[in-house]
């Protein structure tokens, strides 16, 4: 059976936070939560434009000013959160950038790791705690068909200092949102109530791909109709991992269609080096150290 939004079970009770979802992915996913009974915080950069967002929605909805970009800003944001919501069941990480000319965030990070992982990343650290004490509760990250172009973790110039590649810099973002997500789901393995997964769109028609090079936005632009798909299909497969009942942790979720860049969500597998534990490991301290973000998580055995 294909897996569409009429499969999205009852959130009500449930409190849910999804990142730059004043347009888009994160739109489409906060809109069908709320609709679904959950009390949903967009937490956006803009909050202007998160207040209107949540004026087309129908449901219990509220605006969290959020900056990825800003570690002052995540913890100010994450601070809110867990005042305003002493409990929450999902954290949805789906704000992005993709292929942006080379500018640094305002710690200094490139502006694609720094605001897709590392923003992420201590967003995370900062409510895991409030997510702990809830069975079935989920961090859901939003990865790309990109973590497999031009990826690595280049951990001798993490930053693009010498050179910058901005494909090959998004598609070490991607590929850091899934390694994150493994060694996550590792670390919460042993409480046995939150799950963190993993989930892509797809080749969506969003604002995302404004930044791309000619190369690669003009064929897309092109074959729209048959390579992209609108957001809310887009949407699917993080809806899918952060409500289907049968997800388990550490799994990845995307289109089913050819190259996955389109179609009903199922459950996929990404590139041989996301599962690189080593790699893993070392990106999860190097991530705590820039950030100043610590876990209240333990590093778990590596698997047999």
């Amino acid at each position: 059976m294909n897996w569409t939004e009429q499969q999205i079970p009852r959130q009500d009770g449930r409190v849910a936070v999804v990142t730059g979802a004043n347009t888009g992915l994160g739109f489409e996913t906060a809109r069908l939560l709320a609709e679904r009974g959950a009390s949903v915080v967009l937490a956006v950069r803009d909050t202007e434009k998160g207040r209107r967002a949540a004026a087309r929605i129908n449901g219990d909805v509220s605006v969290q000013e959020l900056d990825l970009t800003s570690l002052e800003s995540v913890r100010a944001a994450a601070a809110d959160l867990r005042t305003a919501h002493p409990r929450i069941d999902l954290l949805i990480n789906n704000a992005g950038v993709m292929y942006t000319p080379k500018q640094t965030t305002r710690d200094g990070f490139e502006m694609q790791f720094g605001t897709n992982h590392l923003g992420h990343f201590a967003l995370t650290g900062l409510l895991l705690d409030v997510l702990l004490p809830v069975p079935g509760s989920r961090v859901v990250t939003v990865s790309s068909v990109g973590h497999r172009i031009r990826a690595a973790i280049g951990f001798d110039d993490l930053q693009w200092e010498r050179s910058y590649s901005r494909v090959a810099a998004y598609g070490q973002s991607k590929l850091a949102n899934l390694m994150f997500t493994y060694e996550l789901q590792r670390r919460l393995a042993p409480h046995g109530t939150t799950v963190a997964v993993a989930a892509h769109p797809g080749v969506s028609n969003t604002e995302l791909v404004r930044n791309a090079p000619a190369v690669v936005r003009a064929p897309i632009t092109w074959f729209a109709p048959v390579i992209t798909q609108p957001a809310a299909a887009g949407a699917l497969p993080t809806l899918r991992a952060a409500t289907d009942p049968a997800v388990l942790g550490g799994q990845y979720y995307g289109p089913d269609g050819l190259g996955e860049t389109r179609g009903y969500p199922k459950l996929v597998t990404s590139s041989p080096d996301s599962y690189d534990l080593t790699v893993q490991q070392r990106l999860w301290a190097v991530s705590e150290d820039l950030t100043g973000v610590r876990f209240p998580v333990g590093q778990a055995a590596f698997a047999a």
